[in-house]
Formats: structure tokens, sequence, C-alpha cells
């Protein structure tokens, strides 16, 4: 093969950090349904990367404590070399994730993963996962407990947070 064409799989990793529960509580507390709550990441060149409460992250495919992804997307393919993605990744690290600006409602792991998406393959996330937040504040439950969710910082365990310093050997 051409070394000039070579392509890179990106999957969407989805993990419902619920377990069911929310399927099951969500037209009891919010008065609709919900599938899920969902945590995404990308997976590509052999790893899988994250945005949390520590910032971007990486890990091997299913690495985190949540164990393996409930549904896995493939969004197509990159033609992004690893080094570019990773001084991308980097750049974003630096700046638009870092890990004190993440927000459950407005800034998370699956605004992250649409960004990255979108980098790579040109491609969005599923919008039913885009739009969890707005369904839920769109409820008055989900107004009552906005300054709670607002405060939690989802970062599963298992990862490394990626950072200019470790990037650069």
């Amino acid at each position: 093969m051409d070394r000039n064409s070579t392509v890179f799989p990106v999957q969407l990793y989805i993990y419902d950090l619920s377990r069911g529960m929310a399927r099951q509580l969500s037209p009891i507390m919010l008065g609709k349904q919900l599938d899920g709550i969902w945590h995404t990441s990308i997976v590509v060149y052999g790893e899988e990367f994250f945005f949390g409460g520590v910032g971007i992250s990486s890990c091997p495919p299913g690495g985190t404590m949540l164990g393996p992804p409930d549904t896995v997307v493939d969004l197509g393919n990159t033609e992004v070399t690893e080094e570019i993605f990773m001084d991308y990744l980097s750049s974003l690290g630096e700046t638009t994730y870092r890990g004190e600006r993440y927000r459950l409602f407005e800034h998370n792991c699956n605004t992250f993963t649409n960004e990255v998406a979108q980098f790579l393959t040109g491609r969005k996330i599923p919008s039913y996962i885009t739009d969890l937040p707005s369904e839920v504040l769109s409820t008055p439950f989900g107004q009552v407990l906005r300054p709670i969710l607002d405060s939690i910082h989802i970062a599963p365990p298992g990862g490394n947070v990626i950072n200019s310093q470790n990037n650069h050997s």
C-alpha cells in the first residue's frame, strides 16, 4: 500500500454510566424516557481517547474501570496521522479541554468526542448523545438537579492524562 494513502479506522465507544438505571428510572423521575447516561470516547490508532475532570486521557480500548463499551459505532476512516492527531490533542488539552473546563452539561466527554470525530472523519457523533443534557434540563426535575449535576466531574479511572509534557519525550 502506498504510504501516503494510509487510512486509520475511527470508532466511537459508548458507555451507559447508569448501567441501565436511567432507562428504568427516567420515566418516573423525569417524566420522559432516557435510554442511558452516555459517556463516549474515540478509539483510533489502537488507543481510546476521552475527556473528563482531569483533562484528555487515553488508555487501551476498553481499558478504563467502565470495562467494555455498551455500543461501538464505526465513524469511518481518517487519513490524519497519529503524530498530527497527538499534536491536535495536546493543543486541545492546553486550551478548550483542560480538566477544570469540564462541565457535565455544556462541556463534557461527548462535546469532546463530537469535536474529535469531526476533526478525524468530518462526521458528528449520534445526536441522541449530544442532545441528552438539553433533554434532562428541559424537565422540572432536571432543573432542580442542575446545581448538583453541574458539580459532578466524570473521569473514569484507568486512563493516562495527555498533556504537552508527556508527548515530547
